[in-house]
């Protein structure tokens, strides 16, 4: 595969999955009051989860393009004084706001299932907190095209956390009540991070392991499809059995 058709493969990827995902949010925006009272709690904040991460990759994906157009992904900007790679910009709003996504799935998961507080809960949203303190720390070298190990190993251990913790919760709950709804999120939640893990580890040796973001990329616009099919669409929300 060239590097050319390469650039011209993730762009157009890139600029339709922005489509696509931003669509998803106006719908559930819009459609908010077709959503059925019992599901209404649930849906806003999947909402707003995607809002994040729609913001998040838009600078994410976006800067990509941009980059291209520019020259390629080394293409540079004064950020605050500091020079900052496009891509690498991008990376940091996107590291940041799927923290947020993954913590509020957590809130999500106690809205749908009606569950408290738990210590496991608290220690997943914990989880989100350390990991934004790493994301802070000078040795991300935020400004490379492809992240540094081992930091960005270390910034990914709670991020992974937070994907098993809300992938069990989800399938654990789901299968007890078959709700089947957030029975097929939680699994397409660990198809994405199946499809992430071997980019954390081992990008820096092979770079077209990124190409591997694409169908996780895809997992979570499925997730978003799912949930608005399934909670907004004509108010035909899939409450779980009392």
């Amino acid at each position: 595969m060239s590097p050319q058709f390469t650039i011209i493969l993730e762009s157009t990827f890139n600029i339709l999955y922005l489509i696509v995902i931003w669509t998803l949010v106006v719908l559930m925006t819009r459609n908010l009051p077709n959503v059925a009272e019992k599901d209404l709690s649930a849906a806003k904040l999947i909402r707003m989860a995607f809002i994040l991460l729609a913001i998040g990759d838009t600078g994410h994906v976006g800067f990509r393009v941009i980059a291209y157009m520019l020259g390629g992904l080394e293409t540079q900007v004064n950020v605050f004084g500091s020079m900052m790679t496009l891509a690498g910009l991008g990376g940091l709003s996107t590291s940041f706001t799927v923290t947020f996504f993954y913590m509020i799935m957590v809130l999500v998961w106690q809205k749908r299932f009606e569950k408290p507080n738990t210590v496991f809960s608290g220690f997943l949203l914990a989880m989100g907190l350390v990991r934004l303190l790493f994301l802070a720390l000078p040795g991300n070298d935020w400004g490379a095209v492809v992240p540094p190990q081992p930091m960005s190993l270390v910034r990914n251990i709670p991020l992974m956390v937070q994907g098993a913790g809300v992938i069990l919760l989800f399938l654990t709950s789901g299968y007890q009540t078959k709700d089947r709804t957030f029975t097929t999120i939680g699994w397409l939640i660990f198809l994405s991070f199946a499809f992430y893990l071997p980019v954390i580890l081992f990008v820096q040796q092979f770079p077209l392991l990124g190409m591997l973001m694409i169908p996780k990329t895809i997992a979570y616009l499925v997730v978003a499809w799912v949930a608005y099919r399934d909670m907004w669409r004509a108010g035909k929300g899939y409450s779980i059995p009392k």
